[in-house]
């Protein structure tokens, strides 16, 4: 599917985006991504495959980034080619964007770099569809700057995604009123409900979590006219090399996906 089917299709239609949060290795990715395929054949939603090759952001310099553009990219085409699930992945520069536009059906804009001119730009003109994360630092409303930015460079394939606003210190909090206001842009707006249960830096040496509370928010999120729902999980999160405790174990994640067809059912009725 290309892009631009796929753009179209989900915004007509709600979609998941979810998988670990960086690569650990060629053999987790394709285990984890043939059951998230099987979850996507029996729900029926359109799942994209979400990990990351590069993970810059981290609390400490010693926390595992993952394993590089070249490895994480050739593992992600193979994750493409076996399970023909679409792609998601962060670019961090704007030298990456071509690279990963080349796996990648979606190319996802980190929180901490959604106002990154140059970044935004090269990502637009690739002509893959963009998913901006919003700042933790930003109000929803700040976000159609961004969006304006991929436009003007000629694209019109463009995802907002909440994952929660900076609360005082190793917290976060969630507006959903950031969800039809992003909407309003013409844009879908997509929820991140694993990141917005994060405690940055919580832990001292890296970020703490509160997983418990992922199905509620994601619950809410589509109540309040979310097109898209984003959740990192993992086969066993306590173990996880990056943001295990936000993750949602795998075992969770069908039946969750079950109460959020439900709802947007309910919701579009």
């Amino acid at each position: 599917m290309n892009s631009a089917k796929l753009h179209e299709k989900c915004t007509q239609r709600p979609f998941i985006i979810a998988g670990p949060c960086v690569i650990e290795s060629r053999e987790m990715a394709l285990s984890t991504s043939r059951v998230i395929k099987s979850i996507a054949e029996k729900t029926g939603l359109t799942i994209i495959y979400k990990s990351s090759f590069d993970k810059a952001n981290r609390t400490s310099a010693s926390s595992y980034r993952g394993p590089g553009i070249e490895k994480g990219l050739e593992i992600l085409a193979e994750v493409k080619r076996e399970t023909g699930l679409p792609i998601i992945t962060d670019i961090h520069w704007p030298e990456q964007a071509n690279q990963v536009a080349e796996v990648a059906d979606v190319l996802q804009i980190p929180a901490f770099l959604c106002r990154q001119t140059d970044l935004l730009v090269a990502a637009a003109k690739t002509g893959s569809i963009i998913n901006i994360k919003k700042g933790q630092f930003l109000a929803p409303w700040d976000m159609e700057n961004a969006v304006e930015k991929v436009r003007a460079a000629g694209n019109e394939k463009v995802w907002l995604t909440e994952r929660g606003s900076t609360y005082g210190y190793n917290n976060l909090v969630v507006d959903f009123r950031s969800i039809p206001i992003m909407t309003g842009f013409g844009v879908p707006a997509v929820f991140d409900a694993t990141h917005s249960v994060q405690l940055p830096g919580g832990q001292g040496g890296c970020s703490g979590g509160q997983r418990e509370y992922v199905p509620v928010l994601a619950r809410a999120a589509v109540a309040a006219g979310a097109s898209g729902v984003f959740m990192e999980v993992h086969p066993d999160p306590d173990n996880a090399l990056c943001d295990g405790p936000n993750s949602l174990p795998l075992d969770q994640f069908e039946p969750l996906l079950g109460q959020l067809k439900a709802i947007w059912e309910i919701v579009d009725a």
